[in-house]
């Protein structure tokens, strides 16, 4: 059989999935026969996807008209008439094991030679099923995501005796259907999706049952640090509290360990099943009724992001050792298209640091229920060899253009749109010397022209940002000194303030003196929560001399600059958030990891506009009202000729991410 041979396409299940596949492949062309065990079921089936088809016809993504794409759908009662007449078969009833395998027997008998038959099994391995037929090579799995005639995805997987015809006669079916498909080459129970989603799932639990977390902060990090469409609490209610239980139970008996989740547990003996009941982590309106729950933004910002992922991913690692998969970007397309992730789950990996992932897994895989996530083969391999990603240039993915520069008191590393300007004294917690006010100034100088750079982070080696201006500079200062010192440090931070790109001081220790001088002239502070900050020059008899009285009082205010300044106490970081100081304060480990998902963010961003608008803010802060509106108007008009609007328009009314060019 070739593919041009597929005329009518059986579909046995008319329930949610099954209607889906059916409206799919009529819409793509097929005569399809809808089988299922009543009138009523077929009826009702009938009606959803007419409904259906209408919506799409309504919003222009479907060009014939709704009743010719209905004219290609039967309905039938009789499974064995309906094979025979079928060239391609897609079985989509319940995930009932039993179940599958007694359709399946009957379709193997009824069928015609050559004719495949795909389950759209979500989890349940492709050999057990096709064991209860005598052509297993003609077995297959092609599990659509729900809503099917919405969801772009179809995972494609080999049973143990599925012929590379079969596959191949599938893969172009689902092209055919206008789906984007990822191949898993080995039966193994959830596929890609469902496994790696699983593991997040089983860390969220954890999380929540034995380190103290709320349900509401897991799924506050997950929707609005991590960007997700929903937070895994959220799209477990969604699913139904009872099918993510019986995903793992049917795992879990064919080998994957896992950590019994207490809180679905205790769920579904209260039979809060989620939405479909009205309550389950979150209460709903009615049951069946969706409502997306009410989560504050800042309940998630103590999770630490890396830890909750680091089981998926090196459960995405161990799919990738094994011969699973064929590549990382079968993983990432299977999390972005299947679960609406932003980004893939290997991408984040090589975003965070390969390395900072085996941290996370060594510390989870140390607790007795955990030891299953220790960190695998491929994962270690990859520190061992350097390959952290982003930052080495190379992890699951290379990187080009990353570079590194260390000069005498500084390190400037350019990787991915992003500089990072490291303070590298830390054996003098990175005081600031006359050398090393030259070399940021030179950095800063280079990297306004390198078009390869959008966003600057600046931050310090060791346990310090900058504890402030190196002393022994001083030992020989007169007036005339101090002031030449003071003017070329003012001048440095004068380029930093007043570069057309985004500059984030990532603050991961000490900030005194000079060195909270230097964080103030960055655009954005974001502070580990060890970090202290302060003025402490009056200590010394001194003022501050690189723009504190000047920044600081723009910042906080002129009452409490003159606190600080006068006072000379250390500040907390999270006292430091509270005034205003720094915009937010986040655990020490996740210091690096949310200072480059906030640049990544920034550099996606139109660089002509981030240009405007520190430009406008900056001066329009310094100019009347009157004055700074104007200046407003005068920017907005000009960024209407620049190529960047023209592609932010397009994007938006094409419901696509926009790539700017800084044209």
């Amino acid at each position: 059989m070739v593919v041009r041979d597929v005329k009518k396409i059986l579909v046995v299940g008319a329930g949610t999935m099954g209607h889906g596949i059916a409206e799919v492949a009529a819409i793509a062309g097929y005569n399809v026969i809808l089988v299922d065990i009543s009138k009523e079921i077929l009826d009702r089936a009938l009606e959803r996807i007419r409904w259906s088809l209408s919506k799409l016809r309504e919003k222009g993504s479907v060009r014939e008209d709704v009743e010719t794409i209905m004219s290609r759908i039967k309905t039938s009662l009789d499974l064995e008439e309906s094979a025979r007449e079928a060239d391609f078969v897609i079985e989509a009833v319940p995930e009932n094991i039993e179940l599958k395998k007694q359709i399946f027997s009957r379709l193997d008998r009824s069928a015609r030679p050559g004719v495949i038959l795909a389950t759209n099994t979500s989890s349940l391995p492709i050999g057990e099923i096709a064991s209860a037929t005598s052509k297993p090579e003609m077995v297959i799995g092609m599990h659509f995501f729900n809503p099917p005639p919405l969801m772009p995805l179809v995972e494609i997987v080999r049973g143990p005796q599925t012929s590379d015809e079969t596959l191949k006669i599938t893969v172009e079916i689902a092209k055919k259907m206008g789906k984007e498909i990822v191949i898993v080459n080995k039966d193994i129970p959830g596929f890609i999706v469902n496994r790696l989603l699983s593991r997040l799932i089983e860390q969220a639990c954890y999380m929540v049952e034995e380190e103290g977390f709320s349900i509401q902060a897991i799924d506050s990090a997950l929707r609005y640090r991590a960007g997700l469409p929903m937070g895994v609490f959220e799209l477990v209610d969604f699913t139904g509290i009872d099918v993510v239980a019986f995903i793992f139970s049917e795992m879990s008996a064919r080998g994957f360990k896992a950590r019994v989740c207490r809180s679905i547990v205790e769920k579904l003996e209260k039979k809060e099943l989620g939405m479909k009941s009205g309550k389950g982590f979150y209460t709903y309106q009615a049951p069946g009724v969706y409502s997306r729950p009410s989560i504050p933004r800042e309940e998630g910002e103590r999770v630490d992001i890396v830890e909750l992922f680091a089981p998926m991913i090196n459960e995405a690692a161990f799919l990738l050792e094994n011969g699973y998969v064929d590549s990382p970007g079968t993983i990432d397309t299977a999390v972005k298209l299947g679960l609406g992730y932003p980004r893939g789950i290997l991408e984040m990996a090589d975003q965070w640091g390969v390395d900072a992932v085996v941290e996370r897994l060594r510390a989870i895989s140390s607790k007795e229920s955990m030891k299953h996530n220790a960190p695998t083969g491929l994962l270690l391999k990859m520190v061992s060899e350097n390959k952290l990603g982003v930052k080495t240039g190379s992890g699951f993915y290379t990187y080009a253009g990353v570079e590194e520069k260390r000069l005498k008191t500084i390190t400037v590393r350019k990787e991915n749109r992003v500089a990072w300007i490291v303070l590298n004294r830390p054996e003098r917690l990175n005081a600031i010397s006359p050398e090393m006010i030259d070399e940021i100034s030179r950095a800063i100088e280079e990297l306004e022209t390198d078009e390869s750079v959008r966003v600057i982070v600046i931050t310090g080696s060791g346990r310090a940002f900058s504890a402030g201006a190196d002393v022994t500079a001083f030992t020989n200062a007169n007036p005339v000194n101090a002031y030449i010192y003071s003017k070329r440090f003012q001048e440095a931070l004068n380029k930093i303030e007043t570069i057309p790109k985004p500059v984030i001081a990532a603050i991961n220790g000490y900030a005194l003196g000079g060195g909270l001088e230097l964080a103030m002239a960055c655009d954005l502070r974001i502070a580990s929560e060890n970090a202290v900050l302060g003025q402490p020059e009056i200590n010394l008899g001194l003022i501050p001399g690189a723009g504190g009285t000047q920044r600081l009082t723009r910042i906080v205010g002129v009452g409490r600059a003159k606190e600080i300044v006068m006072l000379g106490d250390q500040i907390p970081a999270k006292e430091a958030e509270r005034i205003g100081l720094v915009n937010r304060v986040v655990p020490h480990n996740m210091l690096e990891n949310e200072v480059r998902a906030l640049a990544s963010k920034l550099a996606e961003k139109p660089p002509i506009a981030i240009m405007m608008s520190k430009a406008a803010i900056h001066l329009g802060g310094e100019a009347p009202l009157y004055s700074g509106l104007a200046l407003e108007r005068a920017l907005f008009s000009i960024l209407f000729s620049t190529e960047d609007l023209i592609e932010g328009v397009s994007a938006f009314l094409q419901k696509r991410k926009p790539e700017f060019k800084g044209k």
